[in-house]
């Protein structure tokens, strides 16, 4: 069988450490090319990963190499210009989380895949993880009953990344929320399977990030912080079911890192990650099921699921509806805390 080509655009630690990684690892691919705008760098991570070609523009990637597949792990601000560009060349994309800055460009990128007829999926790899699937089969089982709350968390105590884009609001679109918070947000919702999403109500703050320079992610300069440094929502679903959001680079809690979602149902309660559920009986408390740790693989379960999607396969993928609902909820959280009103979806 004739190898697909694979060609990843962008140049930075996940492209390298996640994407190109795992394609090497499949005899059915072969990493064709990379593009990168820094001709250096691109030349650099071609040279470590024994990858032919590489290019600064990616028109000519694509005129040149004819990708079957392609990989967008660039800022935010392009995910909209390259996933375009890919599906409008025939290719099947795998988008870095979160699909675009705004719900329209993720809605016109989902319409394109669908007319294109291609894959497209975005990187919300926690929803691959052991436990996320025993704990979506047991709340369509009603063993945790009515889930009427979930609450959803992805914190950081001084987690503020030192490196790359990410306190440049122009080219992340945001802060916690659109970085970290969505990847507990699409496991919250694909374990609740998407129910419909009716008001959201959100507050942000930016009380840390302005006034230190340093934390344990490394150095920023607080003259140039522009996203929120932590952010709180309340997710009105239907049925009445409500779905917390804590997301944060910076707060002082008391845990190092929190990411992590809890269901509570009336006949049970229960974690992710690791998967634990719980309840009582007659006063005593009772484990119905826990996952020692937490499934370390997900990442890579990620990956093969859009590969195996690729090349035909019937497997779950995170995709461009699913990647616009997460889109729009984003938006609606942030306008929400900008306006200091709730926003109806």
């Amino acid at each position: 069988m004739e190898k697909k080509r694979v060609a990843i655009i962008g140049g930075g630690q996940i492209a390298e450490k996640v994407h190109a990684s795992y394609y090497r690892k499949r005899e059915e691919l072969e990493i064709a090319a990379v593009v990168s705008p820094s001709a250096d760098r691109a030349r650099s991570f071609a040279e470590r990963n024994g990858i032919s070609h590489y290019y600064t523009d990616a028109a000519e990637m694509f005129t040149a190499v004819n990708p079957d597949i392609v990989s967008v792990c660039t800022p935010n601000k392009f995910h909209f210009k390259y996933v375009m560009q890919a599906l409008e060349a025939g290719c099947h994309v795998l988008c870095e989380k979160p699909p675009a800055i705004s719900a329209d460009e993720a809605r016109k990128m989902q319409e394109e895949a669908i007319q294109n007829k291609r894959v497209l999926a975005y990187n919300f790899h926690h929803r691959f993880a052991d436990d996320v699937q025993i704990l979506r089969e047991k709340v369509a089982e009603g063993i945790l009953g009515d889930v009427y709350a979930v609450k959803a968390s992805a914190l950081r105590r001084s987690g503020v990344p030192g490196w790359g884009n990410f306190t440049d609001k122009t080219l992340q679109g945001g802060g916690p929320l659109i970085d970290i918070g969505v990847h507990m947000l699409d496991a919250a919702l694909y374990v609740l399977g998407f129910p419909k999403i009716e008001k959201v109500t959100a507050k942000m703050f930016q009380k840390i990030g302005t006034k230190k320079s340093e934390g344990s992610f490394g150095e920023w300069d607080p003259n140039k912080f522009e996203v929120e440094d932590s952010l709180f929502g309340f997710i009105e679903l239907e049925g009445g079911r409500l779905l917390q959001l804590e997301t944060s680079f910076a707060l002082n809690m008391k845990e190092t890192s929190i990411m992590n979602v809890e269901f509570y149902g009336d006949q049970a309660g229960a974690t992710l990650l690791p998967a634990h559920i719980y309840t009582d009986e007659k006063g005593g408390l009772v484990t119905l099921l826990k996952q020692e740790k937490a499934d370390p693989d997900r990442q890579e379960k990620g990956m093969a699921a859009f590969i195996d999607k690729c090349l035909g396969e019937d497997v779950m993928l995170a995709d461009g509806k699913q990647g616009y609902i997460i889109q729009q909820l984003v938006e609606a959280l942030y306008q929400s805390a900008e306006k200091g009103e709730s926003v109806s979806l």
